[in-house]
């Protein structure tokens, strides 16, 4: 187990899916562990599973297979497999599994099976046949180790009561002997609800705690109204609690829960309470419309969702235009109060107080309802439309909050909780458009949740905004735990907000901070911790966390750290004097344990010695005496075990007179006929057989070796047994002579014991014991038969799933233990559950149960027990998830969008409600007048919420309807309220101009145009379209026309497309014309005649005249430039500028200047520009610059290298650059040698010169690359070279 202070993890990255396979197949299970070298058990029904032929067991890193070779029915059911503290169980099923097959009366008789001889075939009542097992004659036996069956009085035992005793209770494995049942009260009685639970097995009280609704503690809710009692009748031992509700209210009704533990039982139990209302005469109680009264019966869900009812319902009540309410006069309203009076004169600030006052306890419920009332208010003056009572907004959203005032000129302030709003980043947004007045709230957080007031001079308006924040999720789950007494537990889970609110359950009760003594809680950001520091067995349960959003379980188990006995005590024969050893040994050497003799704590003295070595417990007895025979027991300390065996004194007689009597063995109904003895399974089988003779005789014990079939759990035959029919499956004998391990026979002079540990199936048949002496022998037969819980049925199956109902079926287990199947227990789960719930109280006599009150579109999972008189079988595996889904709602607004001689056009809105199956189509019917036959208008479902409907009789008048579906089927349909008469509808022509066609339509050359037109008319207009009066013509000019719309497109528009285009609509002798204006600009032309007009100082005066082409727009303006006769580099002196002349000032002196001008429309400026053809110099005035004569000088000089090459050995493959420096006066001409060749040429070889410093660059060497290069420089003065040698080597 985990040690203290670690949190238990699951060791598990991947878990194994449980699998079906068919007969004959492999099965491969695969798992991944968190880390590599973990050691994985696998289990199967609990064994170890270990490689062989039949199984592979296969590990490569964190992955680890088990593969199960051909695969038969033997192989079904339950697997499991374990890394250190966990474990992950799944199941194998094999699908084409034959059923059991059930036993049919028949005339002729089988071969009769192994049964007692005599017993009737007819399957007995429970007590029948505990009853008929009591009064079968049997051999002196003892049952050790059998212990009654905890689930209750209906355990079978050998010795099991008479058909006189006590019955067998309805429901074996429950607490409950009563159950409280639903019940009924006006408002203003009481009723009582009485529990009542067995107490004879029971050592100590039972807890019993109250609920109502899911987590409501009734304890924490005793006073006048509501009361506990419990009390225990001696008599019966029965123990009694009582819920009693005194003076009921409407508030009282709804679900309850009954919840009974003991130290290892549970056991709970719903109820629900109907509240009825008497209606009267009387004033309206603002508390009572707002509450929902409790609905009894099939209607309301309760004992699965423990909703609540009696809460608070705002909702029905807008819905209503009048109100009951009760007759009892504590629940009026005073009649000389209106509250809805006050709380329509008094202003949106004191509506809370009001409200707490008055009893209401939702203020937003109120609001809806002032909102719907109409206020008698004095017309304001300052004001023309106010602010609401109250918005709503979610969290992280904004919100606009607007008024409308008389003055538009008038000023506003805006104040929150009576502060003025200042105006500070983009949190708050002040807008005045007209009289209109808007503040806008954004990114509202909680702080933002307050009264509002906009203030106009003396007057004021107000509001209340609501901040709803979104739910917090769960985004991590808890996590299940096992650990041992006395361990840390640490549960975490992770939620989307951080320092949400979250709540601690356990078992449904909600853990609280007054309990930090055993409980600590824990916030880490989005993570929560709840710690238990020191793990006990009554922690154990289902922890849970709430959030406003979801809930997340975990199941936490603590057991106790179990001791293993390695070895047993055994029985001992001792003769007088002799020593006693009794010894036992554990698995743990620091238990100590206490030794019993006949149940008494034994006291060692002189000849009595206790010894505890290692793991290793010795009690030694000197000098036996007959007084020391008895039963030992050894009982560790601690535990809940004992270890038991028994000493048999052996008393020497002397016999005088030598004498010989023949063998007998002295049973109380010696014969052949078998004798049955009845052994729950996993018990102890003990049977002490007297035996008498002279000499000693020879005991031998067989066992018979029977072709007896597995019962089917099916109703048996009726056919009698024939007795003598035994030889028939007797076919062989094994005889039994091993003296230690679980079967065992142990002999002594005066009797013989067969002792069977832990009975199995196996082990059941018909023994026979046989005595020998010289002087004769004796023999009786011993039928021996092992009984069980019976095998787990297979998965149940679904079918009939509704809204909130399923049916159940399933078959009988393959093997019903040897004991009639009295019924079955369901249960059923969420899918992503951990929790299972059991449907019945009482046993499922049948095979098939109709389940109900599930959630809507939540995944379940059912699985089934049978229950037999040993006990309840392992569940079966579960069922194929299902979901219960319901019908969707009907569509709504049908109506008839269109319709001509043979067609309607129908349209409408997705229902209501959707349900959880979601929507897959509509289909649409229609049927004519008077007739009720309804003929489908398409075949299959359409996704759509409109269909025109086609081939229709002229004339006909047709009632049309829609239904919608889902995977449970169609839903309720919606008709048109009044036939349709399939006609067409002559309507006059109309074009319907949009406002942005009704002005010049302005489009740039190459740009497409798309002018769409909408028309109406009946039948279908005739379009024409005209350009300047004339026909269109060409093909770049398309026009596409519909039965709506009409659209003139041209791909890419010219100049030669500008015009009047005119468009015509045409029924008969009815038209309607529409005119549009298109325009198509492109890039005007340059200026014309640009010159220098004049040039003074540092300015120039230039003179143009407007492009000759202004691109069928208007000119915008001309851009300046001017460029230096040096660089060429232009610069915009002028932009948007509208004459055609200027100043170009700010000129430098000295520079000549070139200037050029375009020309700018609304598509750009031109492609060219008009330039001056020669420059413009600017003269520097009054300064004549003489430059200075210097002496010529000759700075040639011969090239002379600064930096030689130097030698260099490199890898061939890899780039390689020589470098040298040179200096020398004209630059001197540099080439490059290899072994004498010139280089120049050469592709593979990149030569630079850079002020002087030259490189040679050689691309990828290889060895023919080496050898020696040359440098050389050369001008007019001489020349000079540099070599260096060049070494390529191979990589090794």
């Amino acid at each position: 187990m985990p040690e203290p202070g670690k949190k238990p993890v699951s060791a598990f990255s991947k878990k194994p899916r449980s699998v079906e396979v068919t007969p004959g197949s492999p099965a491969t299970f695969e798992v991944e562990t968190e880390k590599a070298g973990v050691k994985v058990r696998w289990q199967r029904e609990g064994s170890d599973i270990s490689a062989s032929d039949k199984y592979g067991l296969a590990t490569e890193g964190r992955r680890h297979m088990l593969t199960v070779r051909n695969v038969g029915p033997a192989d079904q059911g339950s697997y499991a497999v374990i890394a250190g503290f966990s474990k992950v169980k799944f199941d194998l099923k094999v699908t084409e599994a034959a059923p059991p097959e059930k036993a049919e009366p028949s005339s002729a008789p089988p071969p009769a099976p192994a049964e007692v001889p005599g017993a009737s075939r007819e399957t007995p009542a429970p007590a029948e046949a505990l009853g008929a097992l009591g009064e079968t004659p049997v051999p002196t036996t003892e049952l050790e180790g059998s212990t009654p069956n905890p689930k209750g009085p209906s355990s079978a035992a050998p010795n099991g009561p008479g058909p006189g005793g006590p019955t067998i209770p309805d429901d074996p494995i429950g607490l409950f002997v009563m159950r409280p049942q639903d019940g009924e009260v006006t408002v203003g009685g009481s009723i009582t609800f009485s529990a009542r639970v067995a107490g004879a097995s029971l050592l100590k009280p039972p807890m019993v705690k109250w609920f109502k609704g899911k987590w409501v503690d009734l304890s924490s809710k005793v006073g006048q109204h509501l009361q506990l009692h419990d009390s225990y009748d001696r008599t019966s031992k029965v123990y009694l609690f009582e819920l009693h509700i005194t003076d009921a209210q409407a508030t009282s009704a709804g679900g309850y829960r009954c919840e009974v533990s003991t130290k290892d039982k549970f056991d709970s139990c719903n109820f629900n309470l109907t509240v009825h209302e008497a209606v009267g005469p009387g004033d309206l109680d603002l508390r009572s419309a707002f509450r929902r009264t409790s609905l009894g019966g099939a209607g309301r869900r309760t004992s699965d969702s423990h909703e609540d009812a009696g809460i608070l319902d705002f909702s029905s009540l807008l819905k209503k235009s009048s109100f009951r309410t009760p007759r009892d006069a504590k629940l009026e309203a005073p009649p000389e109060e209106d509250v809805w009076e006050i709380l329509r004169q008094a202003p949106p600030s004191e509506y809370e107080r009001i409200a707490f006052q008055h009893g209401v306890t939702d203020l937003r419920g109120m609001l809806k309802r002032l909102k719907g009332m109409k206020r008698d208010e004095k017309k304001s003056t300052a004001f023309q439309k106010k602010l609401e009572p109250a918005y709503q907004v979610s969290k992280g959203h904004k919100i606009r909050l607007t008024v409308e005032l008389a003055d538009p000129d008038a000023e506003v302030k805006w104040l929150k909780n009576g502060q003025e709003i200042q105006m500070s980043g983009s949190k708050y947004i002040f807008e005045s458009i007209g009289a209109k007045r808007t503040l806008t709230i954004s990114q509202c957080s909680l702080a933002d949740d307050a009264a509002y007031q906009c203030v106009v001079g003396s007057e004021k308006c107000s509001t209340e905004l609501f901040v709803k924040e979104p739910p917090v999720l769960i985004t991590r789950p808890l996590e299940d735990q096992l650990v041992m007494v006395g361990q840390r537990v640490e549960f975490e889970c992770e939620v989307s907000e951080e320092g949400a609110q979250v709540k601690w359950l356990k078992d449904g009760v909600e853990l609280t901070r007054e309990e930090t003594f055993k409980y600590r809680f824990k916030k880490d950001g989005r993570k929560h911790h709840l710690i238990i520091n020191e793990a006990m067995l009554e922690d154990a349960g289902h922890y849970a966390l709430c959030t406003s959003g979801g809930q997340a379980l975990a199941e936490l188990i603590v057991q106790e750290k179990k001791l293993e006995v390695y070895q047993s005590i055994a029985d001992l024969a001792v003769g007088a004097k002799d020593q006693a050893v009794f010894k036992c040994e554990v698995s743990d050497e620091n238990v100590r344990g206490v030794w019993l003799k006949n149940g008494k704590e034994l006291v060692p003295d002189n000849r009595i010695k206790v010894s505890h070595i290692g793991r290793v417990h010795k009690l030694t007895i000197d000098d036996v005496t007959p007084a020391d025979e008895a039963d030992y027991s050894f009982v560790p300390e601690g535990f809940a075990c004992n270890l038991s065996a028994k000493l048999h004194f052996m008393e020497v007689k002397i016999d005088f007179v030598p004498r010989q009597e023949p063998p007998k063995i002295h049973l109380d109904c010696p014969g052949r006929t078998p004798d049955t003895i009845v052994v729950v399974a996993g018990n102890k089988l003990r049977l002490d057989v007297p035996i008498s003779g002279d000499p000693a005789p020879t005991v031998i014990w067989q066992k018979t070796i029977s072709q007896g079939k597995k019962a089917s759990a099916g109703p048996a035959s009726d056919v009698p047994e024939d007795t003598g029919a035994s030889e028939e499956w007797l076919f062989d004998k094994k005889l039994l002579c091993e003296t230690e391990g679980r079967v065992r026979v142990e002999t002594t002079k005066d009797r013989s014991i067969f002792t069977v540990e832990g009975a199995e199936k196996e082990d059941e048949g018909v023994y026979t014991v046989t005595v020998k002496n010289p002087v004769g022998e004796d023999q009786v037969n011993l039928t021996v038969k092992v009984i069980d819980v019976p095998d787990a049925p297979a998965a149940p199956e679904i079918s009939d799933v509704g809204e909130d109902s399923c049916t159940v079926r399933w078959e009988p287990p393959a093997y019903d233990g040897g004991q009639p199947i009295l019924g079955y227990i369901l249960e059923r789960k969420k899918k992503k559950s951990y929790r299972w719930m059991r449907l019945n109280f009482d046993l499922l006599q049948e095979l098939s149960h109709e389940a109900r009150r599930m959630i809507e579109g939540v995944a379940y999972e059912m699985r089934v027990y049978a229950v037999n008189a040993v006990g309840v079988s392992r569940p079966s595996p579960a069922s194929q998830p299902f979901m219960p889904v319901g019908p969707p709602g009907e569509p709504t607004h049908l109506a008839v969008e269109d319709m001509s001689d043979t067609t309607v056009s129908l349209k409408w809105r997705p229902p209501e409600r959707m349900g959880a199956g979601g929507l897959d189509g509509y289909s649409v019917e229609y049927c004519q007048e008077g007739y009720s036959e309804w003929v489908a208008a398409l075949q299959g479902l359409t996704e759509h919420t409109s269909l025109l409907v086609k081939d229709l009789p002229t004339g006909a008048r047709l009632l049309f309807r829609v239904r919608a579906h889902n995977v449970t089927g169609p839903g309720g349909p919606v008709t048109t309220k009044e036939p349709v008469t399939v006609q067409e509808i002559l309507q006059r022509p109309r074009l319907q101009l949009p406002r942005h066609l009704r002005q010049t339509i302005q489009r740039k050359v190459g740009e497409p145009v798309n002018l769409l037109i909408p028309f109406q008319g009946k039948p279908r207009p005739q379009v024409t379209w005209t350009k300047e009066g004339q026909p269109l013509a060409g093909e770049e000019v398309s026009v596409r026309n519909s039965s709506t719309d009409t659209i003139l497109f041209i791909r890419a528009a010219c100049r030669t497309h500008s015009g009047t285009y005119q468009v015509t609509v045409r029924i008969e002798n009815m038209e309607d014309k529409a005119t549009l204006v298109l325009q198509i600009v492109d890039k005007p032309s340059p200026p014309q005649d640009i010159r220098v007009t004049d040039s003074w100082g540092f300015s120039v005066a230039l003179e143009w005249k407007p492009p000759q082409d202004d691109g069928n727009t208007e000119i915008w303006g001309y851009i300046v430039q001017k460029a230096d006769k040096k660089t060429m580099e232009w610069f915009t002196v002028l932009e948007h500028y509208r004459r055609t002349h200027c100043v170009v000032s700010e000129l430098i002196v000295g520079n000549g200047y070139y200037f050029r001008v375009f020309s700018h429309n609304m598509v750009g400026p031109s492609d060219t520009a008009a330039t001056t053809k020669e420059p413009v110099f600017i003269p520097k005035p009054g300064i004549t610059y003489e430059p200075p004569k210097y002496k010529t000088l000759d700075f040639s000089e011969a090239p002379s290298f600064t930096q030689p090459l130097a030698n260099r050995s490199v890898i061939a493959g890899y780039n390689t650059v020589l470098c040298c420096a040179v200096r020398g006066t004209p630059k001197p001409k540099i080439s490059w040698f290899k072994n004498g060749l010139d280089l120049g040429e050469n592709a593979r070889f990149r030569m630079l010169s850079k002020q002087g410093v030259l490189t040679l660059e050689i691309r990828k060497p290889c060895l023919f690359d080496g050898g020696v290069y040359v440098c050389r420089a050369t001008n007019l003065q001489g020349e000079a070279q540099c070599e260096c040698r060049l070494e390529v080597r191979v990589p090794q």
